[in-house]
């Protein structure tokens, strides 16, 4: 399993544990990635994707997963998520014909 988020790109960083004597030790830093269900109201289902925290907070701050699609340009958006994308665009353009 991939600890990428797909919204912020965000994933491992390193450091190092430092004890009280100063020993250094590395580490991985892992971000906190969260399966999760997301209601897309133009297709009138839910998307599951792998967000972090801090994915699900801007996708809520876009005004939700179909204007965050909307509002970002396809080369910006990660793989998986560029079809649904399409779809949403495609629905879009049904509803308004």
């Amino acid at each position: 399993m991939s600890r990428r988020c797909i919204i912020t790109g965000k994933g491992p960083q390193s450091g190092n544990n430092v004890s009280h004597a100063l020993n250094r030790t590395r580490r991985r830093f892992l971000p906190n990635i969260q399966e999760t269900n997301v209601y897309s109201e133009v297709l009138k289902r839910s998307v599951r994707i792998k967000l972090s925290v801090a994915g699900i907070r801007t996708i809520d701050h876009k005004g939700g997963l179909d204007a965050y699609l909307m509002g970002t340009a396809k080369t910006k958006l990660d793989a998986s998520l560029r079809p649904i994308k399409v779809q949403v665009e495609q629905a879009v353009a049904a509803k308004k014909a």
